[in-house]
Order: C-alpha cells, then structure tokens, then sequence
C-alpha cells in the first residue's frame, strides 16, 4: 500500500497536488536479507512506467576524496531530467552510516562527503519534484538520523520475512516456467517453511528442479520439493562410515531429543529423526511448527530447551558418559536461557528490567560501557544456571520414566536410520498422548524408510 501511493503519484500527479499534498521525497526500504527489497523497488518503476536508476552504496565510495559525491550529483541530474523517475540506492548502509562515530579509526572522510552530497540533493527538491528516491538496508539502526528525517526519507517500509500466504504467493512466483506434477501443493510447502525469506524459497525451487533432471524426470513432483527442503534444512547426506559404537550413540542422542518433544504437550509437532550424517550433523532431529509464531511463552521456551537437553540427557542415562555431540544443542540453550533472564524478564530472581547490554559499534563493540553491575551479572549467572539445572532434572525424569520406550526408538532408528513422527507414534504407542492435527497431518514429509541399516 505504501509502495502503491509512490506508483499512483507518478502517474498522475496532479491527483496529490490538488488537495496540497506532497507525495514522499524518499522511501526507505528496512528487511532482513533475501525478503526482495530490491525486487519491490524495481516492479514499482515497473508498474509506474518510469525510468529507473539504480546504484549501490559502496559504488560511490572510492579512494579518492570527491568522486562519490560527483557521481551522487550526476545521477540526481539525470534523474531529474527524466522526470518523472526513481532513483534506487541499494545497500544505502555503505555510504548513510552514522557521522561521528569511527573516533579511533579515523573518519572516511570520502564516505561522508558523499553522504552530505545525498543530503544535499534530496533536500534541493522542490514542491512538484517528479523524483522518488527508493533506498533499501538491512541496518537502518545505523544510519545518520539526518537522512531518516521527514523530507528525505519520509516514510521506512518494512519488507519483513513473509508469512504463509506470502510464501504461498512466492512460491508461485518462482515456479513459473517450471513443468510441475499434479501433486504438488503448493500450500503445503508453504506451510512447512515457516522463517523461509523470498530468495529460500527461489533457492528451494531451484533445488527441487535440478533434483527432477537429475532423475531423468519431465516435471518436478512434490516429493522433489521435500527432499530439497530437507537438503536445504538438514544438509546433504554425507557418505560417512560410523562404527557400532557411535551409531548407538547418535541413535540414543537423536531417540532423546524425539522422544522429550512427543511427550510435551505443546512442543512443536515432531516431523522426522535420521541418524545418517547431514551436513555437519551426525543426526537430525526435525520438528516443523504448525504455523508461523510472532510470540514465545515462557512454557513453549522451557520445552525448547528440554527437547534441546533431550539428546545429552539420553547418553547419560544409557551409557553413564557424555560426549562432544550435544555443542549445538548446548549453544542453542544458553542463548534462550540468557535471552529469558537478560530481555525478557522471566526470572523473578533477576527482574523484568532488561539487562542485556548493548554494543555500539561505533566504539568498535569491545569497548562499549557495561550496563549491568557486577551485583546483577552474579544473579543473572544464578538464575541461568537455576533455570538450566532445573529443565536438566525435568528432562532426566521424563526419559528415566520412559525408557523403554527411548530403547525401543534408538533400536528403531538402527535398524531403519530414518523415521518419520507417525512411524515413532505408532510404534511406540504414543498416538493418545500427542494426537495430530490435520494441520500438523499436512505438515508430514512423505519420504520412503529404508528397510535395512544399509550404511
């Protein structure tokens, strides 16, 4: 919508003007990478009709002092000439950063004469300017206050990641000049992508494609989409040789992290478990949200990290020992387990003031000042390790108090390797304590398990 009043103006102008309206001098384009950005600012010089000048911001950085600046002035001219037109600055961040920063390593003195060229220029524009100027950056929180202010840019647009009617219509996009087999849906891969950017989704319909050539195939099916999904998610399958021993192991680590996430309520409906070696796991355990989540519960967080204990948990309680495989799991529960003490607030102990602290880049991150006393980091620590020793327990009882259900699940996935949820409720007769949804029903990879262990 707000990208359609840019479009609507450069058509018909006059439409604005009569009522004394001003139509924004500059739109700034603010997302995560990969959410189309750039895409968007060109399909609306397409849709307006209009000449499109498009540079990057570290284009206009060069060793010599004035050269940026020239061409910023060049461009505008040749904009304004054409008007009416866009002007597109992609990657603004390289040239728009915050002046007066950089005290220790010297000011770049060409970058900011170039950026106090585009302040010049987009404040030059007079009441019936025909140039917009259409900027995008993933880091607007560094840019210089100067160019965000009313009169340059006006108006920051959110490109954020999208949801599942979005991906839906992405998709869409991107499989058009591709052969497709009646029985792909859409929808449901749509679905089993939630955090998926535009250009995830254009590399998933890529993958899926040279998957079908390489089998011979003159359209791409559905069982083409789940397996590059899994090719992108898990990694590729590597061809590596574990002995007994270690396949136990990762079978009783990858059988613990399942096993927690069936048997709490409101963890995220398990997808599927392989023991073979993907990428730089030597197992994988996936789990696939019913819906996209804009909002975590401290309930739903204490079963992320008990499912993330789930594996280390598992070795412990069969083998007597712990090994090296849980490092990811570990670094994920620290980072949750800090984010609730220090941001947000979910231990009594600690507080609800944020106590997180921040890093300024401009003094390099290192050097920022220390925001927490020493009084509360102790706590923080306390309640760290009090919350984390507290789901350590919780996690012990409930694999202790089913264990041998995690037998019977690790000689599964022994003997099979790869299981998919419906598969390990079955057999473990876990179908009445997590029944499926049909939501979570559309959510299953359909993949063929291997008969034998076949390493």
């Amino acid at each position: 919508d707000d990208l359609q009043d840019i479009i609507d103006y450069l058509k018909e102008p006059a439409k604005y003007t009569r009522l004394g309206g001003r139509v924004p001098r500059g739109v700034l384009l603010v997302g995560p990478p990969g959410t189309g950005k750039t895409l968007l600012a060109r399909a609306t010089a397409g849709e307006a009709n209009v000449p499109f000048y498009s540079i990057s911001g570290p284009e206009f950085v060069e060793v010599l002092v004035g050269v940026g600046a020239s061409r910023v002035r060049d461009l505008f001219e040749t904009a304004k000439k054409n008007g009416p037109s866009i002007i597109f600055i992609d990657e603004i961040d390289a040239v728009g950063r915050r002046r007066g920063g950089g005290a220790l390593s010297g000011s770049n003195e060409e970058r900011e004469q170039t950026l106090n060229q585009i302040l010049v220029e987009m404040d030059g524009f007079d009441a019936s300017h025909t140039v917009v100027v259409l900027a995008a950056s993933n880091r607007a929180d560094v840019l210089d206050p100067a160019l965000l202010r009313p009169g340059r840019f006006d108006r920051q647009v959110t490109v954020d990641r999208p949801d599942k009617v979005g991906r839906e219509a992405i998709l869409k996009v991107h499989v058009k000049g591709v052969p497709l087999a009646p029985d792909v849906d859409l929808g449901a891969i749509a679905r089993a992508t939630p955090g998926m950017v535009g250009a995830d989704l254009a590399n998933l319909v890529n993958e899926a494609a040279l998957l079908a050539a390489r089998s011979d195939g003159n359209s791409v099916e559905q069982h083409h989409f789940w397996e590059a999904l899994e090719k992108i998610q898990l990694g590729a399958e590597r061809p590596l040789v574990l002995n007994e021993q270690d396949r136990k192991i990762v079978a009783f680590h990858e059988g613990g992290h399942a096993l927690v996430a069936l048997l709490s309520p409101n963890a995220d409906p398990l997808n599927r478990v392989t023991i073979v070696p993907r990428g730089h796991a030597l197992g994988v355990t996936l789990q696939l949200p019913i819906d996209d989540r804009y909002n975590y519960s401290r309930s739903y967080l204490m079963t992320r990290i008990a499912v993330a204990l789930g594996g280390r948990v598992a070795e412990e309680i069969e083998f007597g020992d712990v090994t090296t495989g849980a490092e990811n799991d570990l670094e994920m529960v620290t980072n949750i387990v800090r984010q609730m003490v220090t941001r947000w607030g979910m231990a009594p102990e600690v507080g609800v003031l944020v106590q997180a602290d921040r890093h300024d880049e401009d003094l390099g991150g290192w050097l920022a000042p220390k925001e927490t006393s020493e009084y509360l980091s102790r706590h923080i620590d306390q309640a760290m390790q009090d919350l984390t020793n507290e789901r350590l327990a919780h996690t012990r009882k409930l694999l202790s108090d089913n264990r041998n259900k995690l037998e019977k699940l690790a000689a599964l996935l022994l003997e099979h390797e790869s299981l998919d949820a419906e598969q390990i409720r079955k057999e473990l007769g876990l179908a009445d304590i997590q029944p499926e949804t049909t939501d979570e029903a559309r959510l299953k990879v359909p993949v063929e398990v291997p008969s034998g262990s076949g390493l």
